[in-house]
């Protein structure tokens, strides 16, 4: 018969998270042997855990760290918002985002058993989503922001300018984050999509009965909405949050955006 008690079966739940019933079978099965019987929870947890891996992961946390001129984002999926919200889910979301500033992307790895562990736990489909890490050039400013709710970071976003410096840098990140441009400047836009708007736009036009003449001016004055569009558009046409009388081009004055990495659960 197994040697074990009920403080022992009473450790290995908080230890592992598994229910009192799994976690006396663990015991059992492992002859008392508390390592073993962690052991045979995770390898059970992870069997069952592939049989999620195809639900729907749509929810989770984004974390942000920051390392002097160097920032990560790192975005933690999981299936429902309860989850996304938990303190050891968000806790390994920071971990992540850490691990990311400190030693470069490839760094999640370090903390695929916490990522483990935390899918036996929860038994959700957990996976570490979009990874970004964005080092400053020499010279240059960088700073961030970080939209939290519910406990949790939902939209997380990075600038790094020239000639500007971080105040600065700040207040276009929080222009981005609620913004959403797609693209830093209108020629990044690609060409097949610049084409379908601008087709798009004519046809408009045309059925509202606008003269043919005046077609191409006024559908390419309404091509330049489409660029100053938010959500949507190009960073430097869009109006600027904190003063929409001016562009963000025009905010800049002397600085420019080098780039802007912005991730949103």
């Amino acid at each position: 018969m197994a040697d074990f008690d009920a403080k022992d079966v009473k450790r290995l739940r908080d230890q592992t998270g598994a229910g009192m019933m799994d976690a006396k079978r663990a015991l059992t099965s492992s002859d008392g042997d508390f390592e073993a019987a962690a052991r045979w929870l995770r390898e059970q947890g992870l069997a069952a855990q592939q049989k999620r891996a195809d639900r729907e992961n749509a929810e989770g946390a984004v974390a942000l760290a920051v390392d002097d001129s160097v920032a990560a984002i790192v975005e933690l999926r999981s299936e429902t918002d309860f989850v996304a919200k938990s303190p050891e889910f968000t806790r390994l979301a920071d971990d992540l985002a850490a691990a990311v500033a400190a030693g470069g992307e490839e760094a999640v790895g370090e903390l695929a058993g916490r990522l483990d562990d935390l899918k036996v736990t929860l038994k959700e489909n957990l996976e570490v989503g979009r990874v970004v890490r964005v080092e400053a050039a020499e010279g240059n400013v960088l700073d961030t922001y970080l939209h939290v709710q519910n406990g949790r970071g939902k939209n997380a976003v990075v600038v790094e300018l020239a000639g500007g410096d971080p105040a600065l840098a700040h207040e276009v990140a929080v222009h981005i984050a609620f913004a959403r441009p797609r693209h830093l400047r209108r020629d990044e836009f690609p060409a097949d999509v610049v084409a379908a708007k601008r087709a798009e736009l004519e046809a408009l036009s045309r059925n509202e009965g606008k003269p043919e003449a005046a077609l191409p001016k006024i559908v390419e004055g309404r091509l330049s909405g489409f660029f100053k569009e938010a959500p949507g558009g190009a960073l430097l046409d869009q109006a600027f949050v904190k003063d929409e009388k001016q562009t963000v081009a025009q905010a800049l004055g002397g600085a420019s955006v080098v780039r802007f990495v912005q991730v949103e659960i």
